[in-house]
């Protein structure tokens, strides 16, 4: 299964993207912390370059914690400001990593005697929880949030505070996903839509990669008695396991496709990170 999607839409969000970086003081970059490498996107770094940046890893209460502390270190020694959040509790903490983002910009802004408003855009893949971040730091719904990508289509603003403004940027994939291990992973995390993918393909791969990541919950979650099976023997593990029987004894492939995306997705299976430091190197090298 190869994957190749690059929508109209994502052209478009690249475009305001780069009309509204002349309005922005700090942009912080949102990524999956199960996936630390596949789900940040090369090409905002370089749109990006000349501002100040702060780094989030979200939805870390569904990542691995050594993995993700590992992953941390290495953005750190790279002089990059991050943090790992659980959104649902935590997302007011990067507030402190946006005002030191900004300090130098606001001060010199308090030179001249202003006080700074500061402007963040918030930017990632789709789906990795950019609308719920901003609605978490406003404290209600403001920005829009969907469990699919491509919810947000225009750039939105939003106030979080009198000297605090952020943008709620819609998601964006590169043009061409040349890596397929780095495509493959989005679409586990629904950055692609399902509706573009191989879903039973794509299930497959996830099972054969929790195999190796997370056997032991996979084995217990769908009940899987034979964890030497590969391929599709797989997929039939888990209709018996759970029972996805059609008349006849078919297996009921579309249920158990969408049950282990949305289980993994939904974090049924434990705290799981499918990307570890040492092994992308050797991936990607």
């Amino acid at each position: 299964m190869e994957i190749n999607w690059y929508p109209g839409h994502m052209a478009k969000a690249k475009r305001l993207l780069s009309e509204q970086l002349n309005r922005v003081d700090v942009v912080v970059e949102l990524c999956d912390a199960r996936l630390p490498f596949s789900s940040r996107n090369p090409d905002l770094a370089k749109l990006t370059e000349k501002k100040e940046k702060v780094l989030i890893l979200g939805k870390a209460d569904l990542a691995d914690p050594n993995l993700t502390a590992q992953w941390l270190r290495i953005f750190r020694a790279e002089g990059i400001p991050c943090a790992a959040l659980d959104m649902n509790k935590q997302a007011k903490q990067a507030l402190n990593l946006i005002d030191r983002a900004a300090k130098e910009t606001v001060e010199r802004a308090a030179q001249r005697g202003i006080r700074k408003t500061v402007r963040a855009m918030v930017v990632g893949v789709p789906n990795v929880g950019k609308s719920t971040f901003i609605n978490r730091l406003h404290g209600g719904s403001i920005a829009k949030v969907g469990d699919m990508p491509g919810v947000t289509r225009s750039n939105q603003w939003v106030k979080i505070s009198p000297y605090l403004e952020m943008m709620d940027s819609p998601g964006l994939l590169w043009p061409r996903l040349d890596d397929q291990v780095a495509a493959k992973r989005l679409s586990y995390i629904a950055a692609i839509r399902d509706e573009v993918l191989d879903t039973a393909h794509l299930a497959i791969q996830l099972l054969e990669d929790l195999k190796i990541m997370a056997p032991k919950a996979m084995q217990e979650r769908f009940k899987i008695k034979d964890m030497s099976l590969s391929g599709a023997d797989l997929l039939d593990a888990v209709c018996r396991g759970r029972g996805f029987l059609m008349k006849g004894g078919v297996m009921d492939w579309e249920r158990a496709c969408k049950i282990v995306l949305d289980e993994f997705r939904g974090g049924k299976l434990g705290r799981i990170t499918l990307e570890a430091p040492r092994q992308e190197e050797e991936i990607h090298e």
